[in-house]
């Protein structure tokens, strides 16, 4: 079992910017895709972004193609999620993935989750 931990969730109007992290405590994300998944009330969850192990190439969905942005320190072991231009249709709980596709629509382990508000 791996524990992943979200961090940075928070309360932003719209048009502004939020960076999500996602770290490991005693797992290195360096080694596998890491990805991020969102879910708003009373909708699926979706695939949002996810980020290669090997040469750490990115793919993101239509919904946030432009706006998002991930990444990874490899030193401080996490992952990112830059988040800018946010809408009101980017509210939801973003959970942070491993072993995600350039399909965005598997994963293996999941964290608990962080919570995104945008509004004004």
């Amino acid at each position: 079992q791996v524990e992943l931990v979200e961090s940075g969730g928070g309360l932003a109007k719209p048009g502004g910017s939020l960076r999500l992290s996602c770290t490991a405590p005693g797992f290195t994300l360096d080694y596998y895709p890491i990805g991020w998944f969102r879910q708003a009330p009373g909708k699926e969850r979706e695939g949002v972004s996810c980020i290669r192990s090997s040469d750490s190439t990115t793919y993101y969905a239509d919904s946030v193609k432009g706006r998002f942005t991930i990444s990874r320190d490899s030193a401080k072991n996490t992952v990112y999620l830059q988040m800018n231009g946010l809408k009101p249709e980017d509210t939801a709980v973003y959970y942070c993935v491993t072993d995600c596709t350039y399909r965005l629509n598997w994963w293996r382990y999941m964290g608990q989750g962080t919570q995104v508000t945008v509004s004004s």
